[in-house]
């Protein structure tokens, strides 16, 4: 939350280009979304040691191939963006993304409470939420190419690039976790589970592959 509240005061206060914005004409704001985006990268860290004590807990299942390749890249790609890129139009993907996580934890904060459980139906539309914050990203990518400010190009292509591989993983998330009906010994095995990792149940990781391992189980 208070990154979003950050970004959205810094970028507002420089009076960001929401279309395209250089590295160099905001001044003292361009600094400030730096700052911001230095503790963005620093939740990445967090969030790719979480791997790691996955591995050390042996806790394979819920080290899928999308959980792998999401926070090992992020790790890296966000390092590159504060050496070379750390303000300009850096700033409309981490803004998106924090709204996400403010829904995101609002809703496994609330699963903790059992009275509210009921009432938590829209899961799914998480996923969806984060399909739609791809989407916009790459717009947003992509109308600096083509009305260009100064942004490098090359970086543009890139993150456009990563953001559709994406939302071709998190499509086939979607699909095979809320798509395909479980079969009735899965739905009774299934417990209603409370552990958070990063803002996620444990099982939201193991989903893709989870499904698929209770079948051939039985």
């Amino acid at each position: 939350l208070c990154f979003l509240f950050q970004l959205i005061l810094a970028t507002w206060e420089g009076g960001y280009n929401l279309q395209c914005q250089n590295l160099h004409s905001a001044g003292e704001a361009d600094i400030r979304v730096a700052k911001v985006l230095w503790w963005y990268y620093f939740s990445k860290v967090i969030e790719f040691m979480d791997t790691i004590f996955f591995v050390l807990r042996k806790k394979s299942s819920q080290i899928t191939f999308l959980h792998v390749y999401h926070h090992a890249t992020m790790f890296n790609i966000w390092w590159c963006v504060l050496n070379w890129i750390p303000c300009g139009q850096s700033f409309f993907g981490p803004t998106l993304n924090s709204f996400i996580h403010v829904l995101m934890y609002s809703y496994y904060g609330l699963s903790v409470i059992p009275s509210m459980r009921k009432y938590l139906w829209w899961k799914k539309y998480l996923t969806q939420a984060q399909l739609i914050q791809f989407l916009l990203t790459i717009v947003h990518t992509l109308s600096a190419a083509v009305k260009p400010c100064g942004f490098p190009f090359g970086c543009l292509m890139f993150q456009s690039s990563y953001m559709a591989t994406l939302v071709i993983l998190f499509i086939n998330f979607y699909i095979k976790t809320y798509q395909k009906a479980p079969s009735r010994t899965a739905v009774k095995e299934t417990p209603a589970t409370t552990e958070i990792k990063n803002g996620f149940h444990k099982d939201y990781f193991a989903a893709a592959n989870g499904l698929q391992n209770n079948k051939k189980a039985q």
